[in-house]
């Protein structure tokens, strides 16, 4: 049977929305800086990448037309590499790593980029479907029969990570204590070095941009407590959910025989890919039927898992998951997640990939998983063995 192998994987330092390193880059040139470094870590002839896959929530503004090709266009690429753009919520990266190995796996391609990008500064999140509300056009995304169907408005985030910390008995408490504890290892991460081999420095107007700036450092409870909910009555905070960010992400995906004819030194091969989807509405606890599924179809288990990334898009998420699944607190994101380094929607899922496989590789690990909650009530799931 084929393998499919991620050679590099890379992303640029998360910038704060609004107020971080990265508001002044273009995001098509954050993302063409994520191809160069892949090209330029890897050695590879930029000619030979027979893909690139890009995954973009907000596809409007300066991400629009064709994101994932303008990427190529403002890299060095050759423009005889072609690109797509997809959406799957914050899973669309992951699963543009999952298209990217599928294609390695069924042979029909041998050097495939997956990446990410996405500006929260330059093309607000919602504003693919905002702008065209505040003008009059169009019913908006949810229609009439899908209101009818699930006895709602409009499907929301907010909603379901609130619903999720009711159904599992999480207090405020729990998660600024979760929130808390991930900026905590994040800036351990920073000060140790740990991010140095998956970040490309980007070059912005202000001068080189490579440190993650959202993390916050000596956070107490009291200040915690003192933000607002983001429900009347609820127990979701701006404080224990995922910062929105600036950032883009990549690994390059290749076969056996790619591996063979241009030397490569492959970090990972990929072991499973899983997707699945169930209610629309809680939305954001599929991760949980998704990771049971991927040990189902791989033949691991639970203990097989030296390292579990899941994403922090709000604490209720991994906490759940954590639940649930009952994995090792001790080995999930290990050196924070999305509460402290930001999630930059789009680019989020090879972020997450690219922490991964380095920390797998820099402890002597063997299996990862990583998984994503996604807006509709989907998750994709992805296990890795270190090499």
């Amino acid at each position: 049977m084929a393998d499919a192998y991620i050679v590099d994987a890379v992303r640029t330092a998360g910038g704060r929305a609004r107020k971080g390193g990265l508001i002044d880059v273009h995001p098509a040139d954050l993302g063409a800086t994520i191809l160069n470094a892949l090209v330029d870590r890897t050695g590879i002839d930029p000619a030979a990448i027979e893909d690139v896959i890009v995954g973009c929530v907000s596809q409007a503004g300066e991400q629009s037309f064709a994101f994932g090709r303008n990427l190529v266009l403002a890299s060095k690429l050759p423009d005889s590499v072609p690109a797509v753009t997809i959406d799957r919520q914050c899973g669309s990266s992951q699963q543009a790593l999952h298209f990217a190995a599928q294609a390695i796996l069924s042979g029909t391609q041998d050097l495939v980029i997956a990446a990410g990008a996405e500006s929260m500064t330059r093309v607000p999140m919602g504003s693919n479907f905002q702008l065209h509300a505040a003008a009059g056009l169009g019913d908006g995304p949810w229609p009439k029969s899908i209101q009818k169907r699930y006895g709602i408005a409009e499907f929301s985030q907010f909603h379901g990570a609130q619903a999720i910390a009711n159904k599992y008995g999480f207090t405020r408490e729990d998660m600024d204590a979760y929130a808390l504890a991930s900026h905590a290892k994040a800036a351990a991460a920073i000060d140790s070095g740990a991010f140095k081999a998956e970040i490309v420095p980007v070059l912005t107007p202000e001068g080189i941009f490579d440190t993650d700036d959202g993390v916050r450092r000596g956070g107490t409870m009291e200040a915690m407590a003192s933000v607002k909910t983001l429900e009347e009555g609820g127990t979701i905070t701006a404080a224990n959910a995922s910062q929105m960010t600036d950032g883009a992400s990549g690994v390059l995906v290749a076969s056996e025989a790619a591996i063979k004819r241009f030397g490569l030194t492959p970090l990972a091969r990929i072991v499973n890919l899983t997707v699945t989807a169930g209610d629309p509405v809680i939305m954001l606890e599929e991760p949980i039927p998704a990771t049971r599924k991927a040990f189902e179809r791989s033949g691991l288990k639970l203990d097989d898992i030296d390292l579990f990334e899941v994403n922090e898009a709000f604490a209720s998420i991994p906490m759940a998951w954590l639940k649930a699944i009952g994995a090792d607190p001790a080995r999930l994101n290990v050196h924070g997640g999305a509460i402290a380094l930001g999630h930059p929607l789009g680019a989020s899922g090879t972020k997450l990939m690219s922490t991964l496989v380095h920390a797998l590789k820099a402890r002597g690990k063997r299996y990862g998983l990583q998984t994503m909650c996604e807006g509709g009530g989907i998750a994709n799931v992805t296990i890795v063995e270190a090499l």
